[in-house]
């Protein structure tokens, strides 16, 4: 899942959060995939469509990417204006790719693996070299960059770090269409925790565990964090599996914090979600014109669904059975199903009229507008809600505060809360000189005096040491409740087939959530086509949950 650098006001490394989240949905936007039986003649043309490719690029450009800071225009997207015939082609190019990759095998973990990253550094290169990251654009990447540039420039003055960017509705394909042509113009790409399995499945990434265990002092992590943002196949929930390889490090931490208003419900947030119900209902009555909760509900990116998934959590149920790749029954049981009454019957009916699409955007501007009592939201996303040319609550920084309050989320019957948060990966396509520069930057970034001052810089640090740090704890009101929040994440599948889950899903519980279909057929339609990806897998492994 996503985090987004929270900071407010002023310097090279504090970023205003002032910026639009409406284009956030896009960031983690499901890459789908043909599947189907592998016919002869698919077989046969396994080489055809990476060609194909080839020729697209030499007649059309790749999908953009600018350096951080810069403003550059993208363009629009369909159905607002025509797309260049040479756009179309490149798409069409790279869609084939996938679908004949997935028909070769290329994309199944029985006939691919991701190449050995060496224990020991290379000799790193003395001449100008750039290392180039993969991100999509908004307040990380221009904080990460210009962090790099100013610290990691210490001790390699020689390196110049650029973070190049795209559309968030890009992110995805802008990294797999350079993978399947086994060709990148970036050193270290950005993953979401549920991309690991796809990338590692196709042979995109270095297997970093032998550098791991040399230079990497992982005792100093909550296991669960290594394991979300780099092992593959993913451990159960809290637990690291140590004979699992591990593909990545951490980035960026993430997870939701309850935000209250306490000048109408009080100081002391809700303990339970029975009681959040509650204190929402009363609130709402007793104050016409402010709605009892705001939260995610859109049919876009992995909102409703990670909705779900965390009432799914506090009220017991899990949504699958990694070991035996089973979700019906499993998803669909009696938490399950209580999990999505309460959602539909009970926190639903607390929300604005006209919300059922609601995303990031709109939650933090009902808070800022004042029209909502509780809201649930991205940490990462909660930076603006204090800036008072964004906010109705007041003037100032401080006046905000004395009106909202964040918590960690309510506990039920367990206290389990959504994973958020990328890590970084070496391209297995990189060119050697910039893959040693990628290790080096990777072992530099994790110690602990330089993840104190990235915590300083706005960074959601994942060392247990600066998380417990004076650098992060006093940066943001919010901080505390990412370090008290660490121990009961939970992840969602990562596994391959994440991307045509989570559609799934998320189209779902959309669906209920506005009315379109009764919540216990909903998550009934979940759990049978969900298991019906699994079932046409031939992967094995995986998990999170």
């Amino acid at each position: 899942m996503l985090a987004i650098l929270h900071s407010s006001g002023g310097t090279a490394h504090h970023r205003s959060a002032s910026i639009s989240w409406s284009s956030y949905e896009h960031a983690r936007r499901p890459a789908r995939f043909a599947t189907g039986p592998r016919r002869t003649e698919e077989l046969l043309d396994c080489l055809k469509p990476q060609q194909l490719l080839g020729e697209a690029r030499s007649k059309a450009p790749e999908v953009p990417t600018q350096k951080a800071g810069k403003k550059m225009r993208y363009p629009k997207r369909t159905g607002r204006l025509p797309v260049p015939r040479r756009k179309v082609r490149l798409a069409t190019a790279a869609m084939l790719v996938a679908t004949t990759m997935a028909a070769c095998g290329q994309d199944d973990g029985a006939n691919a693996s991701a190449p050995k990253a060496p224990a020991t550094i290379p000799e790193l290169t003395k001449d100008p070299l750039t290392l180039s990251f993969i991100w999509f654009d908004w307040p990380p990447a221009h904080a990460l960059e210009a962090f790099a540039n100013a610290e990691y420039a210490k001790e390699r003055p020689n390196v110049t770090v650029k973070v190049n960017t795209v559309p968030n509705a890009n992110w995805h394909d802008a990294m797999f269409t350079q993978f399947a042509a086994h060709k990148t113009d970036f050193d270290i790409p950005i993953l979401d925790s549920q991309h690991i399995g796809e990338a590692v499945t196709n042979g995109n990434i270095l297997d970093l565990t032998d550098f791991v265990k040399k230079n990497i002092d992982v005792k100093a992590y909550d296991p669960y964090l290594l394991a979300a943002y780099g092992q593959f196949p993913q451990a159960e929930t809290g637990k690291r599996d140590e004979n699992a390889s591990l593909y990545g490090l951490p980035l960026l931490g993430d997870t939701w914090t309850m935000i209250y208003r306490k000048d109408l419900i009080g100081d002391k947030p809700p303990r339970t979600w029975d009681e959040m119900i509650s204190v929402a209902e009363k609130c709402q009555a007793d104050h016409p014109g402010v709605s009892g909760l705001a939260f995610h509900q859109a049919n876009g990116s992995d909102a409703a669904a990670v909705t779900y998934n965390t009432v799914n959590g506090v009220y017991g149920g899990n949504l699958w059975d990694p070991k035996t790749r089973k979700i019906e029954g499993v998803l669909n049981d009696a938490a399950g199903q209580e999990a999505m009454d309460v959602l539909v019957n009970k926190m639903k009916p607390l929300t604005a009229k006209g919300s059922g699409n609601w995303f990031i955007d709109e939650v933090n501007a009902a808070v800022a507008q004042g029209k909502a009592c509780i809201a649930f939201n991205w940490i990462a996303a909660s930076g603006g809600l204090l800036d008072p040319k964004q906010s109705t609550l007041g003037t100032s920084r401080e006046q905000i505060l004395d009106k909202l309050g964040f918590a960690t989320l309510p506990s039920q019957k367990t206290n389990l809360v959504p994973l958020g948060g990328m890590g970084m990966h070496v391209s297995a396509y990189s060119a050697k000189p910039n893959q040693a520069e990628a290790l080096n930057f990777m072992k530099w970034f994790e110690q602990a005096d330089i993840q104190k001052k990235w915590a300083a810089a706005g960074g959601v640090p994942s060392r247990t040491d600066a998380l417990e740090s004076p650098e992060f704890l006093d940066a943001q009101p919010f901080n505390q409740v990412y370090t008290d929040s660490v121990p009961r994440m939970r992840d969602m599948w990562n596994v391959p087939e994440y991307a045509r889950l989570v559609d799934i899903e998320n189209t779902n519980v959309n669906a209920a959530l506005n009315g379109a279909k009764k919540p216990k057929d909903a998550l009934d339609d979940i759990a049978k086509e969900q298991q019906g990806v699994l079932n046409s897998g031939s992967r094995k492994g995986g998990g999170g949950l």
